[in-house]
C-alpha cells in the first residue's frame, strides 16, 4: 500500500537497538533495527476495529484515518521514552488508550491496546493490525507466514525477520495481499505467501458498558526466524504490564541518574529531562555512534538526509552528555570515533554508525576539528587517563592532517564546505574550529610530555586566531566576514568583478575552471562560533560583540521571532532554527547578557513540539514545527545553554557580592 510516510512525524520511542517513528494517533511509521541509522523496514502498519453490530457494520475504522471520526491526545508517560495514545471516536461508542515502547535490552516493541465500552450496550468487535514490511528498505523478495506454534505472523528478508503477535491468541490471519481483507476485517487464513505485507484479527466478545478488554501486540525481531521467534515467546511469558513497569522503572531510573536540571522552572525541566531521554534513543547501544535525527526523508526529495553521524553536532552533544551526566554515551562516541577516522587523519563530513563514509557532499574540515575539540572537552570533565591514552593516536593524526590543509600563504584551513554543507571556501567558523580542535591536541600533546609537537600545534591555532582578527573583519557590515575565497558561478563571478570586488580564477588538471570572491560578507549565526565554544576570539572583543548585534538584527525573523541561519537563507523557505536561536543566547550568556539570553531560550521552550521534542525549525510564517523531529543538536544547545545560565547568574551574583561588598 502507499504509506504516505510525512516528513515531520510527532514521536521517537526505542532502546539504542529499535528505533522507531509514530504518529500522535499513535500510527508507526519507521522501524529501526539492528542498528538506529539503517535499515529501516516498516512500509505501513496501521490498527483499527470493526463492531458486530448490523447498523455499524462496514468497513474497519482505522485510528490513525482522520475520515474515521477519531480524536487523539498523545503524551510521554513521565520521565519514560513511553507513548501514550488515547483515542476517542466521534461515532463508536468505544475509547481507546495505548502505550508504546521498545523493551530496553531485548529485541522486542510492544503496542499495549486497552479498549473501553463508553456506551450502553454491550459491544463485540474485531481489532485488526495490518502490517506492511518493507524489510531492509527492499521492495523485492519479501516474504510473509504465519506460525502457528507461536500465533505469529512473521515478516522476513534475508537475515532480518519480524514476529507479530500477541499473548491473547488471534482469531484469524492473512499473509500477503491483505490490504482489502483488513479492512473488511476478514481475513483468509492464507499461511505464506512471497509479498511484504499481512493481517492479523483479534476477536472481543461481550464486552459490556463500562468494561476493558486489553490486546497487547508485540513485535519481535531476529537475524533467524528462530531469533525472532525465540524472543517472541520469552515476551508472551511475562504480561504486557510487567514489561510495562520495567519499562518505566529503567527509564526513571536512567533520568534519576543523570545530573539534576540547573534550572528550577518547570517548562525548562520538562525540556531537560525530554532532552537526556532523547540523548539516548539518538545514541546507538552497539557501536556508540550518534545519529543527528531519525530518518524522516528516506527517498530524500526535499534534502540529503538525517540518519546519519556528523562530528560536528556530536562534539556539541557529547559537551552537553558531560555536563548532564551521560559520561558512558559520550566515551563510546569517542570510541566510535576512532573507527570512522580516515586513513589520512581526517573525519569526513558524515557516517555509517558502522563508521563507513555515508553520502557526502566533500570534505568539511570543522568535522574532523570538533572531534578534537570535543575529545579535549570530554576529558576535561572525566580525567580519565586512559581515556586520553586510548584517543592519542588518532589526535596526532588528526592534528597533523589539520596542520597540512592550512593554506601557509593565508593561515586559514583550504578551501572545504562549510557547515551547512552548501557552498566551498575557507570559512571563518571551520578556521575557529581547527584553532579548537588544534588547541585541545595540544593539550593532549603537554598531557603526554610532547612539549615541541604542541607547541608547534598552538602556534598554528594562534596564527589562525590571528587571521580573523586581522584580516576578517567587515567594518562597512560590521561584523566578521563569513569566508576567504568563496566559490561561485562564472556569471555570479563575472557580475562582482564588475562591481569591483575581488577574486580569483584557478585551473584544474583537467582544465576545468574555478571562480573564488575573496570575501563572502553575508551574515551567519555560526560566525559566533569564532567565540563559543571554541574561543578563538574572546567573547568581550569589540568584533565579537559587534558581530553578535548584526547577527540579532539581520537574521531576527519578524512576527514570529527565532534567528534563521544566514542571510537569504532558502532551505526550506528560510526559517528561524532551534539551535541558531540558542547559539545566541549561548553567546549572550558569555557576556553576561542574562535577561537577552533569557528571552531567546523562552522562545526556543515556546516552540517545542506537542510531545516536548525539539525540532530543526519553525515556520516563519505560523510558528509552527517546519522541519525535523527530533534534533539532537537542538536538544544539546538548549541542555548546554541551562548549564551557562545557572554559571553566569552564579557570576552575575558574585560579582554583585563583590562589588557591594
Amino acid at each position: 500500500m502507499n504509506a504516505n510516510k510525512p516528513y515531520l512525524i510527532d514521536a521517537v520511542i526505542g532502546n539504542s537497538r529499535m528505533l522507531a517513528t509514530l504518529g500522535r494517533t499513535g500510527r508507526l511509521y519507521r522501524l529501526w533495527w539492528p542498528h538506529i541509522d539503517l535499515p529501516q523496514h516498516v512500509d505501513a502498519i496501521r490498527t483499527g476495529i470493526r463492531l458486530d453490530e448490523p447498523k455499524r457494520h462496514g468497513s474497519v475504522s482505522w485510528f490513525d484515518d482522520p475520515d474515521c471520526g477519531w480524536s487523539h491526545e498523545a503524551a510521554y508517560v513521565p520521565s519514560t521514552n513511553i507513548l501514550r495514545v488515547t483515542a476517542r471516536s466521534n461515532g463508536l461508542p468505544i475509547a481507546v488508550e495505548s502505550d508504546h515502547y521498545a523493551v530496553p535490552g531485548r529485541d522486542v516493541l510492544i503496542r499495549h491496546y486497552r479498549f473501553r465500552n463508553t456506551g450502553s450496550e454491550t459491544l463485540s468487535f474485531s481489532f485488526v493490525q495490518y502490517s506492511s514490511f518493507l524489510v531492509a528498505e527492499h521492495s523485492l523478495y519479501n516474504t510473509t507466514a504465519f506460525h502457528e506454534e507461536t500465533d505469529s505472523l512473521v515478516h522476513f528478508r534475508h537475515h532480518y525477520y519480524f514476529a507479530v503477535a500477541s499473548p491473547r491468541d488471534c482469531s484469524g490471519f492473512q499473509s500477503g495481499s491483505a490490504w482489502q481483507a483488513a479492512e473488511a476485517a476478514e481475513l483468509n487464513g492464507n499461511g505464506i505467501d512471497m509479498k511484504p505485507d499481512g493481517a492479523v484479527l483479534w476477536r472481543i466478545e461481550g464486552l459490556a458498558p463500562g468494561e476493558t478488554a486489553s490486546v497487547p501486540v508485540y513485535i519481535a525481531a531476529g537475524e533467524t526466524e528462530a531469533d525472532a521467534l525465540r524472543a517472541m515467546r520469552e515476551a508472551k511469558e511475562r504480561t504486557a504490564e510487567e514489561w510495562f513497569n520495567d519499562t518505566a522503572d529503567y527509564w526513571r531510573h536512567f533520568v534519576a541518574a543523570c545530573a539534576p536540571c540547573p534550572s528550577d522552572r518547570p517548562a525548562f525541566k520538562e525540556l531537560y529531562e525530554r532532552s537526556l531521554l532523547t540523548f539516548k534513543l539518538m545514541s546507538d547501544e552497539q557501536t556508540g555512534s550518534i545519529i543527528a535525527a531519525p530518518e524522516f526523508d528516506e527517498t530524500f526529495s526535499r534534502c540529503g538526509g538525517y540518519a546519519y553521524c556528523w562530528g560536528r553536532d556530536a562534539a556539541f552533544i557529547t559537551t552537553a552528555l558531560d555536563r548532564s551526566g551521560l559520561y558512558e554515551l559520550s566515551d563510546r562516541f569517542y570510541d566510535w570515533a576512532l573507527t570512522s577516522q580516515s586513513p589520512d587523519g581526517s573525519w569526513q563530513q558524515r557516517h555509517y554508525h558502522d563508521g563507513s563514509l555515508a553520502p557526502s557532499w566533500g570534505l568539511q574540515i570543522d568535522e574532523g576539528a570538533s572531534i578534537l575539540w570535543g575529545m579535549w572537552e570530554h576529558y576535561r570533565v572525566r580525567q580519565d587517563g586512559g581515556f586520553a591514552e586510548r584517543v592519542w593516536p588518532a589526535v596526532r593524526k588528526g592534528a597533523d592532517f589539520l596542520l597540512s590543509f592550512l593554506d601557509p600563504e593565508t593561515g586559514l584551513p583550504k578551501p572545504s564546505m562549510d557547515l551547512w554543507e552548501e557552498r566551498s571556501a575557507s570559512h571563518t567558523y571551520s578556521a575557529a574550529a581547527v584553532y579548537g580542535g588544534l588547541q585541545g591536541a595540544a593539550s593532549f600533546a603537554q598531557l603526554r610530555g610532547e612539549a615541541e609537537l604542541a607547541a608547534a600545534w598552538r602556534r598554528a591555532a594562534a596564527r589562525i586566531a590571528a587571521v580573523i582578527e586581522g584580516g576578517l573583519w567587515n567594518e562597512e557590515r560590521g561584523s566578521l566576514y563569513r569566508a576567504l575565497n568563496l566559490a561561485v558561478g562564472k556569471e555570479q563571478f563575472e557580475e562582482a568583478a564588475a562591481a569591483g570586488k575581488t577574486g580569483s580564477v584557478t585551473v584544474s588538471a583537467k582544465g576545468y575552471e574555478t571562480f573564488r570572491l575573496k570575501y563572502d560578507p553575508v551574515i551567519d549565526i555560526s560566525l559566533l562560533g569564532v567565540s563559543v565554544p571554541f574561543g578563538a576570539m574572546p567573547a568581550g572583543h569589540d568584533y565579537m560583540r559587534r558581530t553578535a548585534d548584526a547577527v540579532e538584527q539581520a537574521l531576527t525573523v519578524p512576527g514570529v521571532g527565532g534567528i534563521k541561519r544566514y542571510e537569504n537563507d532558502h532551505y526550506i523557505g528560510g526559517n528561524p532554527w532551534i539551535l541558531t536561536t540558542i547559539w545566541l543566547a549561548h553567546y549572550r550568556l558569555q557576556c553576561g547578557e542574562i535577561e537577552r539570553a533569557d528571552a531567546l531560550l523562552q522562545w526556543a521552550v515556546n516552540h517545542r513540539t506537542e510531545l516536548g521534542l525539539l525540532p530543526e525549525q519553525v515556520d516563519k510564517n505560523t510558528g509552527e514545527t517546519a522541519w525535523v523531529v527530533p534534533l539532537t543538536w537542538s536538544h544539546a544547545m538548549f541542555v548546554l545553554a541551562l548549564f551557562m545560565l545557572k554559571e553566569a547568574k552564579a557570576s552575575s551574583g558574585a560579582e554583585s557580592a563583590a562589588q557591594s561588598g
